[in-house]
């Protein structure tokens, strides 16, 4: 599972780890990353979003429609959909 969110576009950082004789090796921050189920109502089926924390208190708040029409709208493809050709 990439650390990508699809609501709110969260990646990894980068940054150092810094060790207490203060030398400096790369690491990694990676977002909490979940992959989480919703009921879409309009289309009577389920779907499948990876999302940060973050972006699943916003589905919370905005509702899964919103959030749906949110992320087709940033060019996100939903799992097992066919973008229209209209």
């Amino acid at each position: 599972m990439s650390a990508h969110c699809q609501l709110t576009g969260r990646s990894p950082g980068f940054g150092n780890a810094i060790s207490h004789s203060h030398r400096r090796t790369r690491r990694r921050f990676d977002p909490n990353i979940q992959r989480k189920r919703y009921w879409l109502p309009s289309e009577g089926r389920h779907v499948r979003l990876t999302l940060s924390a973050k972006g699943i208190k916003t589905v919370d708040v905005t509702g899964i429609e919103a959030t749906v029409v949110r992320i087709r709208a940033r060019g996100g493809q939903l799992p097992g959909v066919r973008k229209s050709s209209c």
